[in-house]
């Protein structure tokens, strides 16, 4: 009866357990051993049971969501997890050679280096390693589709961006722009900074009857170092949800899936010296890639960059399952579309 604990269903998924008897002074006893979970949380009749210190209760949702994200010791993060139906032919080798390998290694390591295409790609976690070097046998990353992926959608549904301008201060007003943005995160970076570009329109002052004074809507490096962030830290897993951007006249509202991780709460989210990463193999890809030049302060470069144009903080929206920043807009005295 014991033993049924592990096939009767009601225990998802089934533990790993064994059940012995044994003689304790004279005595029979059950002796029931159960090895730590591999996939938390584990739910008993639907329900997740958890003790901190001496309470014993349900799962709050902030619970039930840092066990979704644990990981055992030793299992390697989604974005260097292989992709089974992605091999070779699905990555974009000229990029790799051209464009990564440069900016990751220094041209003496380069010249250097013996090793083939193959152990470069495994090398730096674009494709499994351990693969042969046949292309048959070789999968392509999580990391490699996103970082040199000719279509990281085709097996990455969600890891594109949604972007809207919305003619008004409602969701339901008029909308003058609608573009889906795809591509691996090198073009998908360079696109999204063309639209802030052409939607980013400058504002004139007149301080004298000759002299203008030009000032752009919002501080670009503010809503780069947002959507940089959002594209770093987002769930690529199990989700096909995209980053939305919503350019309204009186404010942006930047929506990513996945909510705050590890050692980030709702409660400290953007503080300085508090970060962790979700996907801490693409947060070095965006490193090499140019994109971020020190970890954990892009939300206080932001912050200062909106201060420093006249603009109020940054607010934050954190839950279990996004993250959704407000950057409203402020128009100077005397300012002019």
């Amino acid at each position: 009866q014991l033993a049924d604990m592990k096939t009767d269903g009601n225990i998802l998924p089934p533990p790993s357990l064994s059940v012995e008897k044994r003689v304790l002074q004279g005595g029979e006893v059950a002796v029931v051993s159960v090895q730590p979970s591999d996939s938390p949380p584990v739910r008993f009749k639907g329900a997740i049971h958890v003790r901190t210190g001496s309470r014993r209760g349900l799962a709050t949702p902030q619970d039930e969501r840092i066990l979704n994200e644990k990981r055992r010791h030793g299992d390697r993060p989604f974005d260097v997890r292989p992709i089974p139906a992605a091999g070779l032919s699905d990555l974009n080798l000229v990029r790799f050679e051209n464009e990564y390998l440069p900016r990751a290694f220094s041209d003496e390591v380069l010249a250097a280096n013996d090793r083939s295409l193959h152990q470069q790609l495994a090398a730096t976690k674009m494709i499994a390693a351990g693969a042969q070097p046949d292309a048959d046998q070789v999968a392509a990353t999580v990391l490699g589709l996103l970082t040199i992926g000719k279509n990281p959608q085709d097996f990455l549904p969600g890891a594109y961006v949604q972007f809207l301008r919305i003619n008004g201060v409602e969701r339901s007003d008029d909308i003058s722009d609608d573009e889906t943005i795809r591509g691996a995160i090198p073009d998908l970076l360079r696109r999204m900074d063309d639209k802030l570009t052409a939607h980013n329109r400058v504002a004139v002052a007149i301080a004298t009857g000759t002299v203008e004074r030009r000032t752009m809507l919002y501080p670009v490096e503010a809503l780069q170092q947002i959507i940089w962030n959002a594209v770093m830290h987002r769930t690529y897993e199990a989700t096909n949800a995209p980053i939305h951007i919503y350019w309204f006249d009186d404010r942006i509202e930047i929506t990513s899936p996945g909510g705050a991780f590890g050692m980030v709460a709702a409660d400290n989210f953007g503080q300085p010296g508090i970060v962790d990463y979700r996907n801490p193999n693409l947060a070095d890809a965006m490193k090499t890639l140019g994109y971020v030049q020190r970890f954990g302060v892009g939300i206080s470069i932001a912050k200062r960059q909106l201060a420093d144009a006249g603009h109020p903080l940054p607010e934050f929206d954190i839950s279990t399952n996004h993250v959704q920043v407000t950057i409203r807009r402020v128009a100077p005295a005397g300012m002019k579309k």
